[in-house]
């Protein structure tokens, strides 16, 4: 039998099973690759290959770096340290025209860079600001977009899940990972503000000024700041210096997130356990993905299906750079028809050894895919985080994706400067062991 033939046809019944069925991703996978596996290599070697990867990924001790970030992550959600943020920053800006929306992406941003979660912080956020702006008359359509916008920060600003799974599977260091992504976070952050600015500018209707508060209101709402600040200064500070192994920093973040959540008494044994119980969730959700994604990963390889791909380029004749750009494209339009993580998984066998082969940094493509798959989370038919926005704040979800196109060009411009200036986006992660 072809080697080529399952490969195909396990591509299109994911695809199908994704777009028709609700079966987990990681099970997907894991049943698509024993059975391909199977056809193979016999039935034997399938059940051998299934036992190694599950052992292998479930006990494996560099991923408890995984249910510690997501755990410090619950805790600031449950704690209610996200509203005291949040609150914070509109006290200082939320009087400028289109200010409630700016702190809102602001404390997106400062909210991602202490929970790494983009669906977490939807949820949050629209809890917390979605109100404030309809108070004040913004916009639905713009105001959803804001929020939807405001989250694909947690993917790409340090500590982010996506980044540390994509460590995991690729082997690049997660701290190196976690440092490269400051430069491209900041970056679509401020885009995504000048953004704000310019649609407040040309529709003002859409994003009209906040009431002014007192200066007593604003220093009040310092203490929110300052926790935010501490917890990304000691997680990146304590991983940039070389104090901390990333699963020390995850440690460090949860115990002072912890310390926070119960000093300011939002914490008690109920919301305790509901943030153990949802990292419970979580990180068995992505252990099984990884665990998926290996055992498809090995039936692609034993299938030499990056081998074939590599050989079928090189007889193409596409130049380097028009093949980064065409792999990129194929992770846009991916990430618009599944969940980027799981996208990540299944296409880094063939893509990554491909763009190593053509002389490009690693760490460099890898940070690219982090702002490339994140956009995928807004635009539809499967953005995670349109459809979270839709739902906590029950607004139809085709307003939610047409208040996200506004930022499209936001993210084209970061991916831009990117491919432009690589020795930018390289500069921190170099300055770190």
């Amino acid at each position: 039998m072809s080697a080529a033939l399952p490969v195909l046809l396990s591509i299109v019944l994911l695809m199908a099973a994704i777009c028709y069925l609700r079966l987990p991703i990681g099970m997907l996978l894991t049943l698509l690759g024993v059975a391909g596996y199977a056809l193979l290599d016999g039935p034997v070697g399938a059940l051998v290959m299934l036992g190694n990867e599950f052992w292998a990924t479930f006990s494996s001790a560099g991923l408890t770096v995984v249910p510690l970030f997501v755990f410090m992550g619950q805790i600031c959600f449950h704690s209610g340290l996200s509203s005291r943020l949040y609150r914070g920053i509109a006290a200082w800006i939320g009087h400028r025209r289109g200010g409630i929306a700016a702190a809102t992406v602001g404390a997106c941003g400062a909210f991602a860079a202490i929970c790494g979660s983009n669906t977490a912080t939807a949820a949050t956020m629209s809890v917390v600001s979605l109100p404030e702006m309809r108070r004040y008359g913004y916009n639905t359509v713009f105001a959803s977009g804001v929020i939807a916008a405001g989250t694909t920060l947690g993917a790409v600003i340090p500590p982010s899940v996506v980044a540390i799974v994509l460590g995991i599977q690729t082997g690049l260091s997660i701290k190196k990972l976690f440092m490269g992504g400051v430069v491209p976070g900041l970056l679509l952050l401020g885009l995504f503000l000048l953004t704000i600015t310019w649609t407040a500018r040309v529709r003002p209707l859409w994003g009209p000024a906040g009431e002014r508060v007192s200066l007593r209101a604003r220093i009040a709402g310092l203490p929110g700041l300052l926790e935010a600040f501490l917890l990304f200064g000691l997680v990146v500070g304590g991983l940039s210096t070389g104090v901390f192994t990333p699963t020390e920093a995850g440690a460090a973040g949860t115990a002072l997130a912890l310390a926070f959540g119960f000093a300011r008494r939002g914490l008690g044994l109920r919301t305790l356990a509901r943030a153990l119980m949802e990292t419970l969730n979580v990180s068995a959700m992505i252990f099984l993905l990884l665990a998926g994604a290996g055992c498809y990963g090995k039936f692609l390889s034993v299938s030499r299906t990056p081998f074939m791909v590599a050989e079928w380029v090189q007889g193409v004749g596409i130049g380097p750079f028009p093949l980064l750009l065409l792999i990129l494209l194929v992770y846009l339009v991916g990430g618009m028809l599944m969940d980027a993580l799981a996208l990540l998984l299944i296409t880094l066998p063939i893509c990554f050894p491909l763009v190593q082969g053509m002389g490009y940094d690693p760490r460099w493509f890898a940070l690219l895919l982090l702002v490339v798959t994140t956009m995928g989370a807004i635009t539809p038919p499967v953005g995670a985080s349109a459809y979270v926005v839709a739902s906590m704040g029950r607004i139809p979800l085709g307003e939610v994706f047409r208040g996200t196109l506004v930022f499209i060009p936001a993210f084209l411009v970061c991916l831009a400067a990117m491919l432009a200036l690589p020795e930018v986006v390289l500069w921190l992660p170099g300055l770190v062991d």
